[in-house]
């Protein structure tokens, strides 16, 4: 079974790369579920009900999201009407929304989807790493599968988040940094984990704004309006490769696709 995780989707660009490069991943690498990260899908920052939909009609089986899920405040009812649009679950108690999802697979298989956010220079939220052992107690015995999106900015969080969950997820896919990492592994758990699957949107760019305006706030300390950038559109994810018999990952390997390319391994 074959797992496809995209990394954040930032603003048309993101969403227009996203459109076009599922649609050649499904051709030649025959995912049996796709998972995309779109906090940032919306103009660069949050999610709209239009752009959730979006996502979802370019392929995404289910949509995880992060810090800026609430940036758009029209998002919040659409959470009620739509299980597959997952919100950090160590949200505090009464939060709009999910933090995670059983869905079945193209083979049939059920996937238990988690979205968690970590605490390290992130805004305060409940402790991830006690929400995954009450996830996994709750939904025990339901989903051969599972995969978890830790949303988190330091990577010794997320790196001490997958060794404390080894072998009882399936997978660990750390994103919001923008930035992939090279650090993807199997662990003897059966457990895949990356630190960060990087940024499906406009890369000649910093982690998605246009560079002049962020450079303008580095030099002169002065607030600066962030716009999206525009150029070098990309889609970065990971294709996980997992036994539906034990849960347990076989593989995991980096994906890269320039806008108008063909599917090109990291």
């Amino acid at each position: 079974m074959r797992i496809l995780f995209v990394g954040d989707v930032v603003g048309l660009p993101g969403r227009r790369v996203l459109r076009s490069g599922l649609a050649s991943l499904r051709t030649t690498l025959r995912p049996d579920l796709v998972i995309a990260n779109g906090e940032n899908c919306a103009g660069g920052n949050g999610i709209t009900p239009a752009t959730a939909e979006e996502l979802f009609r370019a392929g995404c089986d289910v949509v995880t999201t992060g810090n800026h899920v609430w940036d758009r405040k029209e998002i919040v009812p659409y959470f009620a009407s739509h299980e597959r649009l997952l919100r950090p679950a160590n949200y505090p108690a009464g939060a709009p929304g999910s933090g995670a999802c059983i869905v079945s697979a193209l083979d049939g298989t059920p996937v238990l989807v988690v979205n968690l956010m970590g605490r390290v220079y992130m805004p305060l939220v409940d402790d991830p790493f006690r929400a995954a052992d009450a996830l996994l107690r709750d939904h025990a015995g339901r989903a051969p599968i599972s995969i978890v999106d830790f949303h988190a900015e330091a990577t010794s969080e997320k790196v001490a988040f997958s060794w404390y969950v080894d072998g009882r997820f399936s997978a660990v896919v750390g994103t919001h940094t923008h930035v992939a990492t090279s650090d993807e592994r199997v662990s003897a758990g059966g457990t895949a984990c990356i630190t960060d699957v990087g940024m499906t949107g406009p890369h000649d760019s910093v982690i998605g704004v246009e560079k002049t305006e962020v450079l303008e706030r580095f030099l002169t300390q002065r607030p600066v309006r962030f716009n999206t950038a525009t150029e070098d559109a990309r889609l970065q994810a990971v294709l996980i490769e997992l036994s539906p018999s034990d849960g347990r990952a076989t593989s995991i390997r980096r994906v890269e696709l320039r806008e108008g390319d063909r599917d090109e391994a990291g």
